[in-house]
């Protein structure tokens, strides 16, 4: 058991789960085998099943972690491309940003409050529509569990990317910018990976509003720790 104690453990595991999930998904084609949900059961599965500590497989698995704020400043890729469509509508996108935050953080304590949930679980879900970078640290700002808002902000984007394009079709929501800001806004990196599949104005939009979401709702969490006592 010893010899699992070292990075190169969790970053095997988790690059093994995560190829194994995108070929389940690219055989299948079932929104349900998302890799990163696929993934993330193995490794669960296979923690519990040969009752593996988490620490041995967090040395490594941290390590991941580590990249998702250079992952997240990539999306300026995609930004680049379209920079002229973005000048054109980036009052659309504001708006959508700022709805999307008021919408995001008011229907959770709502949720919450119907359900009875902790206040503490409730604090800790008010970033899940953000990526995770800016989510952490919203949710030290409100004193929320970082692990618990990790695990929401994950399902968020899980969500998303499944249930994106028939969400749009549903509402018949057909404009490519529409669809790009209302995706990114929700769902942030995980639905943006779906959006840029959908179209490269669509994931360019997404991109955008990651960023403009989440800095509306940093701006919103530095006003709510002054009130969180009265949640």
């Amino acid at each position: 058991m010893e010899s699992l104690n070292n990075p190169l453990f969790g970053l095997v595991i988790s690059f093994l789960a995560f190829e194994i999930g995108n070929f389940l998904f690219k055989k299948t084609n079932f929104p349900l085998f998302n890799p990163l949900l696929t993934g993330s059961a193995l490794v669960l599965a296979f923690l519990y099943y040969f009752s593996i500590p988490l620490e041995y497989y967090s040395k490594g698995g941290d390590m991941i972690e580590f990249f998702l704020v250079p992952a997240t400043v990539l999306l300026a890729v995609p930004l680049y491309k379209q920079l002229g469509l973005l000048k054109k509508y980036y009052f659309p996108v504001l708006i959508g940003g700022l709805v999307g935050a008021i919408t995001t953080i008011s229907s959770t304590i709502i949720l919450a409050k119907i359900l009875g949930i902790d206040r503490s679980l409730l604090i800790s879900f008010i970033p899940k529509s953000i990526t995770t970078p800016i989510g952490i640290e919203v949710s030290k700002t409100l004193g929320g569990i970082i692990p618990i808002t990790i695990f929401a902000i994950v399902i968020t984007g899980i969500s998303g990317n499944i249930f994106a394009v028939t969400i749009c079709k549903t509402f018949k929501i057909d404009h490519p910018v529409a669809k790009g800001v209302a995706i990114g806004i929700s769902s942030h990196a995980g639905g943006t990976a779906k959006a840029i599949e959908i179209g490269e104005v669509e994931g360019a939009m997404s991109a955008l509003s990651i960023v403009v979401a989440g800095i509306i709702t940093l701006i919103f969490a530095a006003f709510l720790k002054f009130f969180i006592h009265l949640i």
